[in-house]
């Protein structure tokens, strides 16, 4: 069953959405919550994933603390209280 579910904006994404620092996704797995940014934030969601749906190569997702790794990672299950991080990779030396 879907619930409401934060997801945290990272500041190189929040002119995509009005500069806010997190939006509310209804969603019981990761893949739900990224289908609900497609559909209500198009901006945001190009920014996290390519073309092919995948999660773009600079972009970590975490649930809470856990990082998200892997092709099964969508299906990771949202629950009460959980919260969808958005993390752009940092590099540099």
């Amino acid at each position: 069953m879907p619930t409401s579910i934060p997801v945290q904006i990272p500041a190189t994404l929040r002119s995509e959405c009005g500069g806010r620092t997190q939006l509310t996704v209804s969603a019981s797995t990761v893949g739900e919550a990224l289908r609900e940014l497609k559909q209500n934030h198009p901006a945001v969601y190009r920014s996290i994933c390519d073309e092919t749906g995948a999660v773009r190569r600079h972009v970590h997702l975490f649930v809470n603390m856990d990082l998200l790794r892997g092709d099964d990672s969508f299906e990771t299950p949202l629950n009460s209280g959980d919260t969808l991080f958005i993390m752009p990779a940092v590099s540099g030396g």
